[in-house]
């Protein structure tokens, strides 16, 4: 049985990060305004003209380009919507990316001719959501980040007229996919309106607590005497703490913790290309890499990563390891293959982690120009390296690695180390690697270090 080859959907916040995802083998873009996205910092796509340029521009490439409108508005932004997305809609955007029913309805009754797909915000964890979302309307559904590879293989089978996309790469919310507090409590900054500042993430310091006469978890400070002793002697039957967020000194948060942990933490990124031949397998319509507000480098390594593991999934062939360790190297807070799979294997653990150290290499630099009469490529110099290292140069045609022998300054003087970002250096490259991004590697590529 042959197996049908899914899109590769790569995020956009600009025109350039629109360019590399399509040159490093992305089949469709999706990009948002910030006015109704959930990513509210300004980008690109919200001038309108830009927004033309990338729906002419993934055309002009036989690829797609979905427009993202998928906030919960409140009121004031359901006045004017019609309004504000009619000339956007007259730039044929393959599909709209949504979530809020309201919204749906609104354009399937302005412009029925208009795909929707169901964002994941709209948390669809069964196939009886997916055929409601069917019946009004809507083409593709993106599956929440909670379900297993089970639960997605179930829904398949029982939606087989629905097309079905799923994440497999990006930052995860602690959270159903988005649907999160935190923000608006800390900041009064909305996640749900797109201007979730991650609070999630920020730096968190865990005390122990001391429960009061009411019941109410304190601050050891903020107890009284005897509520400090009684805690000390363990007159309460279970220990509680508080968290102190490292730009709030002072201010104490009461946290509770289960046996499955507690819920104010840091997320791994989500990683699932191991399992994208299971995917594939199951017939899922798209996989999707999450990160607009990212680097073109991030799209380039992900992209290419993704797109490589498809084909082999689809000629049948096993995932190549070198891809763990190439995606290893984007900056990252620690990979999980989220609720794919609930256990890893014993037998595949040491596998994931010992080719996800070996063969990472780190971000240094953009190859922006090639000078015939030196010979030399100019190098745009974003981390450091030096004289010395080996280097992965990144290009849409392949990567190829080397080691850096010579390296020369603006003057044409020989220098041995390219300090970090603000600087330019001229190596020696071939003209061909002009678009190309460069990475330094952690340790030799295991080939020459094998030689060496």
């Amino acid at each position: 049985m042959s197996l049908k080859k899914p899109e590769l959907l790569a995020p956009a916040g600009s025109l350039t990060m629109l360019e590399t995802a399509f040159a490093f083998g992305a089949t469709a873009i999706y990009a948002g305004q910030p006015r109704y996205s959930l990513r509210v910092r300004n980008n690109d796509f919200g001038a309108i003209e830009v927004l033309q340029q990338g729906i002419e521009r993934a055309h002009g490439l036989g690829n797609k380009f979905y427009l993202v409108s998928n906030i919960f508005p409140h009121g004031n932004k359901i006045k004017s919507y019609v309004q504000n997305m009619a000339p956007v809609i007259a730039l044929k955007p393959d599909a709209m990316i949504m979530s809020d029913p309201g919204l749906i309805m609104m354009v399937r009754e302005t412009w029925p001719e208009m795909e929707i797909h169901l964002s994941v915000q709209a948390n669809t964890v069964n196939a009886a959501a997916v055929r409601f979302w069917k019946s009004v309307g809507v083409s593709r559904v993106i599956l929440s980040r909670e379900l297993s590879l089970d639960q997605v293989e179930q829904i398949r089978q029982d939606c087989p007229d629905t097309e079905l996309e799923v994440f497999v790469h990006g930052a995860l919310c602690i959270a159903y996919s988005g649907r999160c507090l935190l923000s608006g409590y800390f900041n009064h900054r909305d996640a749900n309106q797109g201007s979730c500042t991650n609070s999630c993430r920020w730096d968190y310091k865990t005390l122990p607590g001391v429960v009061d006469a009411c019941g109410d978890i304190l601050a050891p400070q903020a107890a009284t005497e005897r509520e400090q002793e009684q805690a000390q002697r363990g007159a309460a039957p279970d220990q509680v703490y508080v968290i102190e967020e490292g730009q709030r000194p002072g201010s104490y948060m009461p946290i509770e913790e289960d046996e499955h942990g507690t819920y104010v933490m840091n997320s791994k990124d989500l990683r699932a290309i191991e399992h994208v031949k299971r995917l594939v397998e199951i017939g899922v319509d798209s996989l999707k890499i999450e990160g607009r507000t990212k680097s073109p480098y991030y799209v380039a390594r992900t992209v290419q990563s993704y797109a490589r593991a498809i084909d082999d999934a689809v000629a049948g062939r096993e995932l190549d390891p070198a891809l763990l360790g190439q995606l290893e190297g984007l900056a990252n807070r620690g990979y999980t293959s989220g609720f794919f799979q609930r256990h890893t294997p014993e037998s595949t653990q040491n596998y994931l982690r010992g080719y996800s150290e070996s063969g990472r290499s780190l971000y240094v630099g953009d190859v922006a120009l090639f000078d015939q009469a030196r010979g030399l490529a100019q190098v745009i110099v974003k981390n450091r390296f030096a004289v010395g290292d080996w280097l992965e140069i990144i290009h849409p045609g392949g990567n190829s690695d080397l080691q850096l022998e010579r390296m020369e300054n603006a003057d044409g003087q020989a220098v041995t180390v390219a300090p970090g970002s603000g600087h330019v250096v001229w190596l020696p490259l071939p003209a061909h690697a002009v678009g190309a991004f460069v990475a330094r590697y952690v340790a030799a590529p295991e080939s020459e270090a094998a030689s060496a």
